[in-house]
């Protein structure tokens, strides 16, 4: 049996982490369908209501996008940061 060590649950714990995220925006886009679902049975107010609600879905996507692209950039700096840095050679 494999020896269990703060690092091999520190990364389960990332792993949790990550699932629990990405469960949680699943959650809200299911939410968010509902009541687009909803509001296409009620008639046109239904309708319009049914579009807003669509573009705001839109609009959260897109901003949980734009949040992964952030972390993703920040760790790319900081992963650049720690690595030791050699002046560029165009000719090596």
């Amino acid at each position: 049996m494999a020896e269990v060590t703060n690092e091999l649950l520190h990364e389960l714990m990332k792993q949790f982490h990550q699932r629990f995220d990405k469960l949680d925006f699943r959650v809200s886009e299911i939410k968010s369908e509902l009541h687009s679902m909803r509001g296409t049975m009620v008639g046109t107010q239904g309708t319009m209501a049914s579009v807003q609600n669509d573009l705001l879905n839109i609009y959260g996507i897109l901003d949980r996008y734009d949040a992964r692209l952030d972390r993703i950039e920040r760790r790319r700096e900081l992963r650049e940061l720690a690595e030791p840095s050699t002046p560029f050679d165009p000719h090596p």
